[in-house]
């Protein structure tokens, strides 16, 4: 990957968007969610604190994580869409 996230930022695949509902009806776009999952792709060094110090994220690449459904940055990375967030907007990570 061409971006490297800096300081406590991560950098999030969102996972793919259902196509049909439980009973097959098949959604168009225009209703469709964007998903509040996804896959991490790259993490920054970690936040600084006020003591210089810095804290390094808890979060690491491949990690499934949960995040709000208006956080983060929408960017563009070799044709492909992923989210920018910091670490603080991630809500929960999936257990392994």
């Amino acid at each position: 990957m061409k971006l490297r996230p800096l300081a406590d930022r991560v950098v999030v695949k969102r996972t793919k968007e259902e196509e049909k509902t439980k009973g097959g009806i098949i959604i168009p776009d225009s209703a469709k969610e964007k998903p509040i999952e996804g896959l991490v792709i790259a993490v920054g060094n970690g936040k600084v604190l006020k003591d210089g110090k810095v804290r390094a994220c808890e979060v690491k690449v491949g990690d499934r994580v949960l995040f709000g459904k208006y956080t983060g940055t929408e960017v563009k990375v070799e044709g492909e869409e992923h989210v920018l967030l910091r670490e603080e907007e991630i809500l929960a990570v999936y257990a392994k």
